[in-house]
């Protein structure tokens, strides 16, 4: 075996090369003790991108109408702080945003119960940094879901 073949092309990935060597990485979120399909699975990354475009817009029309009243640079400066807000609100209260509600996803803590104010906090701080959010294990969960002990569901 050459060591390309060890290694995998960079095409290809370290992944690809270590299943063709007979490595077994099962499912999203086998680790986590969750089932491999339906209601409490690992959410798809797609769904989970929806939905905060889904919350961001809401936030940005919240922004536009409510409190900078029609000017657009003032929409943009206030976005943040209503999806900060509607974030620990709504994720402290009921374990989702109106975009994952949207989509049927819940955001829990990796025992199936519903996050405290200070892990909603810290999570949400962390995802307006956008890189947490950016860098996945190979379950998909980000930094800031890993920092808090969550995990995003399907309903």
């Amino acid at each position: 075996m050459e060591n390309r073949d060890a290694i995998g092309s960079w095409l290809d990935g370290p992944k690809a090369a270590a299943e063709q060597a007979g490595v077994d990485f099962g499912y999203r979120g086998e680790r986590l003790g969750l089932p491999e399909e339906g209601s409490g699975s690992i959410a798809p990354v797609g769904r989970r991108i929806g939905a905060l475009f889904i919350d961001w817009f809401l936030c940005l029309v919240i922004a536009y109408g409510l409190i900078a009243q029609g000017d657009a640079r003032g929409a943009n400066q206030w976005t943040t702080v209503v999806f900060a807000v509607l974030s620990v609100l709504t994720l402290g209260t009921i374990g989702m945003t109106p975009g994952k509600r949207l989509l049927r996803l819940r955001v829990v803590r990796l025992d199936g119960t519903r996050l405290g104010f200070g892990a909603v906090v810290l999570r949400t701080l962390l995802l307006l940094l956008v890189i947490p959010a950016a860098v996945w294990d190979r379950d998909t969960r980000g930094l800031h879901d890993k920092a808090v002990g969550a995990v995003q569901v399907r309903l």
